[in-house]
């Protein structure tokens, strides 16, 4: 019975686990999220009994024999109870009662389950949901029969993978687990870490100074789940976008090479003809992220070339420019949305920032909010369970971490959006 809830019970994206690196972010999931998660998985459980109990080569429950019975066929499954219970510092109690319709009576005939199912770490690597012990009964009247059971884990869903998840057309996420879950009275507690591809290939990350440990479960919580994602999370996202080449950006500039001229002498000699100038700014150091009580902001360390010519681009002014903006967060379903706000401070470092100012100060301002927020737009999908989504979504920002409290839903639909910034 313990496959009837494997894409269902626990908040993990279960995937060869790697161990060299410490976790940045998690989820939490409460009593009362594992109770919505039993409750709606009842028709699932009834779909899978009905099609295992009513199918012609199903033994006679009733009577032991190895043949099925013409006068004792199951012609109806209901699931009126599914239950799960947490075991702490073991795993789960499954708990189902069914009622069966027999073709012979008009006697209701009571299937209950009983089944502790924990995690474990397999050799290779990957989460296994096993069932520890199983306890089917059968009640008639009065009178129990016991079905004689095996504890095994065979029938268990043995890897349970998701697909990775696209940032850019180049740049996708994967989330994996360290260990197995954690199973306490405050729920079920998963640590991730997260690695990045581009192209294909998985990128090397930059070490968080700070190792990360998921916060602890807040008991009075109401939310069904709460995710947690460390500093270095957004910096390691960031990082990727930057090794996929998403923050190298050419900036159209409303002025021309004959306007530069009369500030810049030596541009007039350049370009013979007046032409239109550019900005192409490239990151020379990786961008990070800061996470303080309440905001969000990202660091940019750019250099900003000033030129002319396409496709025969020539350069007459590089400046470094280090760029400060707040950042905003929005979820809506199962993906956060990241956006720049207006930027707080840009300082130049090499003298020409009065030149700068006068210059390109308001085009930078506009622009490269702008053309991140397209490189931004499509999100990230935060690590969710197939078939869920997130609602009531509220995010708080503290010093070094996030958290998202959330309801799950069963069926995804368009949530409502809640922004943080």
């Amino acid at each position: 019975m313990a496959k009837l809830l494997t894409l269902s019970i626990l908040l993990s994206l279960l995937v060869p686990a790697h161990t060299t690196r410490t976790p940045d972010c998690g989820g939490i999931l409460s009593p009362s999220g594992l109770s919505y998660v039993a409750e709606v998985s009842k028709p699932h459980a009834e779909t899978i009994l009905r099609q295992d109990l009513m199918a012609p080569t199903v033994p006679d429950l009733f009577l032991g024999s190895p043949k099925p019975s013409g006068r004792n066929q199951i012609n109806s499954v209901k699931v009126t109870e599914l239950s799960l219970s947490l075991i702490p510092n073991a795993g789960l109690r499954l708990t189902i009662d069914v009622d069966l319709g027999i073709t012979s009576t008009t006697k209701v005939m009571r299937l209950s389950i009983l089944a502790d199912l924990h995690v474990e770490m397999n050799p290779e690597g990957n989460l296994e949901l096993v069932t520890s012990a199983c306890k089917p009964t059968v009640e008639e009247m009065q009178s129990t029969e016991e079905i004689e059971s095996k504890s095994s884990s065979s029938d268990v869903d043995k890897e349970i993978n998701i697909d990775k998840f696209p940032i850019t057309p180049s740049c996708q996420v994967q989330y994996l687990p360290l260990a197995a879950p954690v199973f306490s009275e405050q729920g079920i507690t998963i640590s991730l870490q997260t690695t990045f591809q581009v192209a294909g290939m998985a990128i090397p990350l930059p070490v968080s100074p700070v190792p990360f440990s998921m916060p602890e479960p807040v008991s009075s919580s109401p939310s069904h789940l709460t995710l947690a994602f460390s500093e270095h999370f957004y910096t390691s996202l960031f990082f990727a976008l930057e090794t996929a080449g998403a923050f190298n950006t050419t900036i159209p500039s409303p002025l021309t090479t004959a306007t530069i001229a009369q500030k810049i002498t030596q541009v007039g000699s350049l370009f013979q003809e007046d032409l239109p100038v550019i900005l192409r700014a490239v990151l020379r150091s990786s961008p990070g992220v800061v996470l303080e009580e309440g905001k969000a902001a990202l660091k940019l360390f750019l250099t900003i070339h000033v030129g002319a010519g396409s496709p025969a681009f020539q350069s007459f002014l590089s400046v470094n420019a280090d760029i400060s903006a707040g950042l905003l967060l929005s979820i809506t379903d199962t993906r956060m949305t990241i956006s720049t706000a207006v930027i707080d401070h840009i300082r130049e470092k090499r003298g020409k920032a009065a030149l700068l100012e006068e210059l390109f100060l308001p085009t930078i301002r506009e622009e490269v909010p702008a053309q991140m927020n397209v490189v931004l737009s499509e999100g990230i999908f935060l690590p969710h369970v197939s078939s869920f989504t997130y609602t009531d979504v509220s995010i708080v920002i503290h010093k070094d971490y996030v958290l998202v409290p959330c309801n799950l839903e069963l069926q995804a639909r368009t949530g409502e959006q809640t922004t943080v910034g």
